[in-house]
Protein backbone atom coordinates (compact mmCIF):
# COMPACT_ATOMS: atom_id res chain seq x y z
CA UNK A 1 0.00 0.00 0.00
CA UNK A 2 1.05 3.62 -0.52
CA UNK A 3 1.00 5.90 2.53
CA UNK A 4 -0.03 9.47 1.90
CA UNK A 5 1.76 12.20 3.82
CA UNK A 6 -1.55 14.06 4.10
CA UNK A 7 -3.13 11.17 6.02
CA UNK A 8 -0.19 11.04 8.42
CA UNK A 9 -0.62 14.75 9.07
CA UNK A 10 -4.31 14.14 9.87
CA UNK A 11 -3.37 11.37 12.29
CA UNK A 12 -0.77 13.50 14.06
CA UNK A 13 -3.24 16.37 14.31
CA UNK A 14 -5.78 14.08 16.03
CA UNK A 15 -3.06 12.82 18.36
CA UNK A 16 -2.16 16.39 19.32
CA UNK A 17 -5.69 17.80 19.60
CA UNK A 18 -7.58 14.71 20.86
CA UNK A 19 -10.56 16.15 19.01
CA UNK A 20 -11.64 15.64 15.39
CA UNK A 21 -13.03 19.14 14.94
CA UNK A 22 -9.91 20.91 16.17
CA UNK A 23 -7.68 18.53 14.21
CA UNK A 24 -9.64 19.24 11.04
CA UNK A 25 -9.36 23.00 11.62
CA UNK A 26 -5.61 22.68 12.07
CA UNK A 27 -5.35 20.77 8.78
CA UNK A 28 -7.71 23.19 6.98
CA UNK A 29 -10.18 20.47 5.98
CA UNK A 30 -13.71 19.62 7.05
CA UNK A 31 -14.24 17.21 9.92
CA UNK A 32 -16.04 14.61 7.72
CA UNK A 33 -13.12 14.66 5.28
CA UNK A 34 -10.56 14.12 8.03
CA UNK A 35 -12.61 11.35 9.67
CA UNK A 36 -13.16 9.56 6.38
CA UNK A 37 -9.46 9.69 5.44
CA UNK A 38 -8.43 8.28 8.81
CA UNK A 39 -10.96 5.46 8.45
CA UNK A 40 -9.44 4.64 5.07
CA UNK A 41 -5.96 4.70 6.62
CA UNK A 42 -7.05 2.23 9.32
CA UNK A 43 -8.61 -0.04 6.71
CA UNK A 44 -5.50 0.08 4.55
CA UNK A 45 -3.22 -0.72 7.53
CA UNK A 46 -5.59 -3.34 8.91
CA UNK A 47 -5.42 -1.99 12.48
CA UNK A 48 -7.43 0.41 14.62
CA UNK A 49 -5.49 3.59 15.30
CA UNK A 50 -8.08 5.72 17.10
CA UNK A 51 -10.56 4.95 19.84
CA UNK A 52 -13.72 6.93 19.16
CA UNK A 53 -16.02 7.66 22.10
CA UNK A 54 -18.92 10.15 22.25
CA UNK A 55 -16.96 12.68 24.29
CA UNK A 56 -13.37 11.51 23.96
CA UNK A 57 -10.79 10.66 21.33
CA UNK A 58 -7.70 8.60 22.16
CA UNK A 59 -5.12 6.51 20.36
CA UNK A 60 -4.74 2.76 20.55
CA UNK A 61 -1.37 1.33 21.55
CA UNK A 62 -0.40 0.71 17.94
CA UNK A 63 -1.77 4.14 17.06
CA UNK A 64 0.67 5.74 19.52
CA UNK A 65 3.58 3.86 17.95
CA UNK A 66 2.55 4.80 14.41
CA UNK A 67 2.10 8.48 15.39
CA UNK A 68 5.67 8.56 16.75
CA UNK A 69 6.98 7.32 13.40
CA UNK A 70 4.62 9.59 11.46
CA UNK A 71 6.11 12.60 13.21
CA UNK A 72 9.58 11.63 12.00
CA UNK A 73 8.32 11.12 8.45
CA UNK A 74 6.59 14.53 8.44
CA UNK A 75 9.68 16.19 9.89
CA UNK A 76 11.88 14.66 7.19
CA UNK A 77 9.41 15.73 4.49
CA UNK A 78 9.31 19.30 5.80
CA UNK A 79 13.10 19.39 5.88
CA UNK A 80 13.23 18.36 2.22
CA UNK A 81 11.00 21.33 1.33
CA UNK A 82 12.92 23.74 3.58
CA UNK A 83 16.24 22.51 2.18
CA UNK A 84 15.11 23.26 -1.36
CA UNK A 85 13.88 26.71 -0.32
CA UNK A 86 17.04 27.48 1.62
CA UNK A 87 19.17 26.78 -1.45
CA UNK A 88 17.03 29.20 -3.44
CA UNK A 89 17.49 31.92 -0.80
CA UNK A 90 18.98 30.77 2.53
CA UNK A 91 18.01 33.99 4.33
CA UNK A 92 14.37 33.96 3.25
CA UNK A 93 11.24 32.09 4.27
CA UNK A 94 9.80 30.99 7.61
CA UNK A 95 11.97 30.50 10.67
CA UNK A 96 10.20 29.25 13.81
CA UNK A 97 11.89 30.79 16.84
CA UNK A 98 11.02 30.02 20.48
CA UNK A 99 12.25 31.90 23.55
CA UNK A 100 11.98 31.37 27.29
CA UNK A 101 9.38 33.60 28.98
CA UNK A 102 12.23 35.09 31.03
CA UNK A 103 14.14 36.02 27.85
CA UNK A 104 11.66 36.92 25.10
CA UNK A 105 10.05 40.09 26.54
CA UNK A 106 13.47 41.64 27.23
CA UNK A 107 15.53 40.44 24.27
CA UNK A 108 13.05 40.86 21.42
CA UNK A 109 12.45 44.63 21.75
CA UNK A 110 16.21 45.08 21.56
CA UNK A 111 16.94 42.89 18.54
CA UNK A 112 13.68 42.55 16.55
CA UNK A 113 14.03 45.89 14.67
CA UNK A 114 17.63 45.01 13.79
CA UNK A 115 16.60 41.57 12.53
CA UNK A 116 13.87 43.05 10.33
CA UNK A 117 16.37 45.50 8.85
CA UNK A 118 19.24 43.06 8.35
CA UNK A 119 17.13 40.03 7.28
CA UNK A 120 14.07 41.52 5.57
CA UNK A 121 13.13 38.32 3.71
CA UNK A 122 13.20 36.17 6.83
CA UNK A 123 9.73 35.53 8.28
CA UNK A 124 10.13 34.99 12.01
CA UNK A 125 7.35 32.98 13.67
CA UNK A 126 7.73 33.61 17.40
CA UNK A 127 6.77 31.26 20.24
CA UNK A 128 7.24 31.24 24.00
CA UNK A 129 7.90 27.98 25.87
CA UNK A 130 9.56 26.75 29.01
CA UNK A 131 12.71 24.66 28.48
CA UNK A 132 11.23 21.15 28.44
CA UNK A 133 8.39 21.77 25.93
CA UNK A 134 10.74 23.88 23.81
CA UNK A 135 13.21 21.00 23.49
CA UNK A 136 10.38 18.56 22.75
CA UNK A 137 9.15 20.75 19.90
CA UNK A 138 12.67 21.21 18.55
CA UNK A 139 13.16 17.42 18.45
CA UNK A 140 9.72 16.99 16.84
CA UNK A 141 10.56 19.47 14.08
CA UNK A 142 7.89 21.95 15.19
CA UNK A 143 10.52 24.63 15.89
CA UNK A 144 13.68 25.60 14.03
CA UNK A 145 15.64 27.28 16.82
CA UNK A 146 15.24 27.99 20.52
CA UNK A 147 16.78 30.66 22.76
CA UNK A 148 17.29 29.50 26.35
CA UNK A 149 19.73 29.24 29.23
CA UNK A 150 22.78 27.00 28.81
CA UNK A 151 24.21 24.49 29.56
CA UNK A 152 21.81 21.55 29.24
CA UNK A 153 21.45 18.09 27.76
CA UNK A 154 21.45 18.48 23.97
CA UNK A 155 21.00 14.99 22.52
CA UNK A 156 20.52 15.42 18.79
CA UNK A 157 20.83 19.21 19.05
CA UNK A 158 23.60 21.73 18.55
CA UNK A 159 24.08 24.90 20.55
CA UNK A 160 25.88 28.23 20.46
CA UNK A 161 26.32 30.65 23.34
CA UNK A 162 25.06 34.12 22.40
CA UNK A 163 25.73 36.28 25.44
CA UNK A 164 26.36 36.28 29.16
CA UNK A 165 23.85 38.15 31.27
CA UNK A 166 24.61 39.26 34.81
CA UNK A 167 21.99 39.26 37.56
CA UNK A 168 20.97 42.22 39.68
CA UNK A 169 19.36 42.06 43.10
CA UNK A 170 15.88 43.60 43.15
CA UNK A 171 14.81 44.92 46.55
CA UNK A 172 11.91 47.11 47.75
CA UNK A 173 12.75 50.76 47.17
CA UNK A 174 12.92 51.54 50.88
CA UNK A 175 14.79 48.37 51.78
CA UNK A 176 18.24 48.90 53.37
CA UNK A 177 20.96 46.39 52.46
CA UNK A 178 24.62 46.80 53.28
CA UNK A 179 27.33 45.84 50.76
CA UNK A 180 28.38 43.00 53.05
CA UNK A 181 24.91 41.46 52.77
CA UNK A 182 25.11 41.60 48.98
CA UNK A 183 28.48 39.88 49.08
CA UNK A 184 27.04 37.09 51.23
CA UNK A 185 24.13 36.65 48.79
CA UNK A 186 26.56 36.24 45.91
CA UNK A 187 28.61 33.57 47.67
CA UNK A 188 26.15 31.59 49.78
CA UNK A 189 23.29 29.43 48.56
CA UNK A 190 19.94 30.75 49.79
CA UNK A 191 16.96 28.46 50.34
CA UNK A 192 13.56 29.91 49.58
CA UNK A 193 10.69 29.54 52.01
CA UNK A 194 8.45 28.13 49.25
CA UNK A 195 5.72 30.57 50.31
CA UNK A 196 5.66 32.09 46.83
CA UNK A 197 7.02 31.03 43.47
CA UNK A 198 6.45 32.46 39.99
CA UNK A 199 7.72 31.89 36.46
CA UNK A 200 7.04 35.49 35.39
CA UNK A 201 9.75 38.01 36.17
CA UNK A 202 7.14 40.76 36.13
CA UNK A 203 5.11 38.98 38.83
CA UNK A 204 8.26 38.70 40.92
CA UNK A 205 9.04 42.38 40.30
CA UNK A 206 5.58 43.38 41.53
CA UNK A 207 5.93 41.20 44.63
CA UNK A 208 9.23 42.91 45.44
CA UNK A 209 7.62 46.34 44.94
CA UNK A 210 4.91 45.28 47.39
CA UNK A 211 7.56 44.50 49.97
CA UNK A 212 7.06 40.73 49.84
CA UNK A 213 10.76 39.90 49.46
CA UNK A 214 13.74 40.22 47.16
CA UNK A 215 14.62 38.47 43.89
CA UNK A 216 17.23 38.21 41.17
CA UNK A 217 16.59 39.90 37.82
CA UNK A 218 18.63 39.34 34.65
CA UNK A 219 20.33 42.47 33.40
CA UNK A 220 18.20 42.87 30.25
CA UNK A 221 15.09 42.95 32.47
CA UNK A 222 16.41 46.16 34.01
CA UNK A 223 16.74 48.08 30.73
CA UNK A 224 14.39 50.13 28.59
CA UNK A 225 10.79 50.28 29.72
CA UNK A 226 11.61 48.08 32.74
CA UNK A 227 14.33 50.35 34.14
CA UNK A 228 12.04 52.67 36.11
CA UNK A 229 9.83 50.10 37.81
CA UNK A 230 8.13 51.80 40.71
CA UNK A 231 8.87 50.58 44.19
CA UNK A 232 11.89 48.47 43.15
CA UNK A 233 15.56 49.29 43.57
CA UNK A 234 18.22 47.33 41.69
CA UNK A 235 21.58 46.61 43.29
CA UNK A 236 24.65 45.13 41.57
CA UNK A 237 26.55 42.24 43.14
CA UNK A 238 30.20 42.29 44.07
CA UNK A 239 32.54 40.13 42.02
CA UNK A 240 32.21 37.33 41.08
CA UNK A 241 28.82 38.41 39.76
CA UNK A 242 26.17 35.69 39.33
CA UNK A 243 25.15 35.38 35.69
CA UNK A 244 23.36 33.17 33.22
CA UNK A 245 24.55 32.10 29.78
CA UNK A 246 22.01 32.52 26.99
CA UNK A 247 22.33 30.43 23.86
CA UNK A 248 20.61 29.10 20.77
CA UNK A 249 19.84 25.42 20.10
CA UNK A 250 18.75 23.71 16.91
CA UNK A 251 18.61 20.26 15.32
CA UNK A 252 21.83 18.99 13.81
CA UNK A 253 19.93 18.07 10.64
CA UNK A 254 18.25 21.44 10.12
CA UNK A 255 18.31 22.83 6.59
CA UNK A 256 18.03 26.39 7.97
CA UNK A 257 21.56 26.65 9.33
CA UNK A 258 22.45 29.74 7.28
CA UNK A 259 19.42 31.66 8.57
CA UNK A 260 20.05 30.47 12.14
CA UNK A 261 23.69 31.57 11.97
CA UNK A 262 22.67 35.01 10.69
CA UNK A 263 20.09 35.38 13.44
CA UNK A 264 22.57 34.27 16.11
CA UNK A 265 25.20 36.71 14.84
CA UNK A 266 22.77 39.61 15.24
CA UNK A 267 21.67 38.56 18.74
CA UNK A 268 25.25 37.99 19.89
CA UNK A 269 26.28 41.39 18.57
CA UNK A 270 23.43 43.48 19.96
CA UNK A 271 22.07 41.72 23.05
CA UNK A 272 24.94 42.37 25.52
Amino acid sequence: MELKLKDLRYLVAVADQRHFGRAAARCFVSQPTLSAQLKKLEQALGVQLIERAPNAVSLTAVGEEIVARARRIIEASDEVVELARSHQDPLAGRLRLALLPTIGPYLLPRVAPLIRKALPRLQLHLYEYQTAPMLERLHAGELDVGILALPMELEGLESRELYREEFLLAVPERHRLRDQALEVCSRVGVRDSQDFRATSLETLRQMVAAGAGVTLLPELASRGAYRSGRGVALRPFVRPTPARHIGAVWRKTTPRRAAIDALCDLIAQHAP
